[in-house]
């Protein structure tokens, strides 16, 4: 029998609306993720938790994780916000308002990072920690190594297509990463050149997106903002609900699994299934057509797919 391609459900599972410059951070997103694990496992689908501070330490989400954990029906990885996970360094004047990367920080201060947030979820949930995304997407060879190191599996950090570098963290820094030229597929990865693949155990797993136009326009585009002294990044969909574009996340899970790829990854953070969580969903209203969406989504990708968890689909990569 084949198996079908893998649907992979990551969340990042972080504070309410963390869009809005905020000291306080508040978690009352953790009460609403329950609907969204029924959903999911209504077609049998398994989603990632990718879980940071503030809801490692957030009762309510600990309760909620603990439980899907037990039952099998999904997976606790790693988040890190840098600029609230301990311990506490602050890089600029205001790391509340520019929320700095962690590939921002003196190398010291990532690793020591990336140790108490590992440690912290594997206190808590009493499992080992195997896979992680980079908060704001900023990744680097040294983070990938220091995962390596610490055990993780899998990575979901790079967003192909997509060049960060104009969205700053540090004012003074360089801006996110550059994914635009990386693998659109899942790779093992070479810890000295995290666009290329390699020998070592830490398999990347991208993020389904695809570029909105073909590369024949996309190069016209380019040599036009090219003249005019202008750089624009390439139109991107993402496998990811915005309201309303359900018709377009169909559209990208099926580029991907028509290009034979052996996974389709969706995405969404924690606090958007909350009315007023999120920009994208501020109301009820907003939170029903979200929901509308995932269930025609869902339904279409599970004649198509099979549900995994992160660390799943790694053991099925290496049998």
């Amino acid at each position: 029998m084949v198996q079908k391609p893998a649907f992979l459900i990551t969340i990042d599972t972080e504070g309410d609306n963390l869009w809005v410059n905020t000291k306080d951070i508040s978690t009352q997103n953790a009460h609403y993720l329950g609907r969204f694990q029924q959903l999911c496992e209504k077609y049998n689908f398994k989603p990632t938790y990718l879980t940071n501070y503030e809801m490692a330490i957030s009762s309510a989400y600990v309760s909620f994780a603990r439980d899907v954990i037990e039952r099998k029906q999904g997976e606790v990885g790693m988040h890190l916000h840098a600029w609230n996970s301990p311990p506490l360094c602050s890089l600029t004047n205001d790391d509340d308002r520019y929320k700095p990367y962690l590939i921002e920080y003196p190398i010291n201060i990532i690793r020591q990072k990336i140790a108490f947030m590992t440690s912290l979820l594997e206190d808590t949930f009493g499992v080992k920690m195997v896979s992680h995304r980079a908060g704001r997407w900023a990744f680097n060879k040294y983070y990938a190594q220091l995962l390596h190191e610490f055990g993780y599996l899998v990575d979901c950090s790079v967003t192909p297509y997509v060049d960060w570098s104009g969205v700053m963290g540090d004012p003074n820094g360089d801006g996110g990463t550059d994914f635009s030229r990386f693998p659109d597929g899942a790779y093992f990865m070479d810890l000295e050149n995290i666009a290329k693949a390699g020998t070592s155990t830490l398999l990347q797993v991208p993020m389904s997106t695809r570029l909105k136009h073909g590369a024949l326009q996309n190069t016209f585009k380019q040599l036009y903002n090219g003249v005019r002294g202008k750089k624009k990044p390439l139109s991107v969909r993402w496998l990811r609900p915005k309201g309303g574009n359900v018709s377009e996340m169909k559209h990208v899970a099926e580029q991907c699994l028509n290009e034979g790829k052996n996974y389709v990854e969706f995405m969404l953070h924690s606090s958007e299934f909350m009315p007023g969580g999120s920009p994208t969903f501020s109301d009820a209203e907003s939170i029903e057509l979200l929901y509308r969406d995932l269930d025609e989504l869902f339904a279409w990708l599970s004649q198509r797919t099979q549900g995994m968890t992160m660390a799943e689909f790694y053991k099925k990569e290496v049998a």
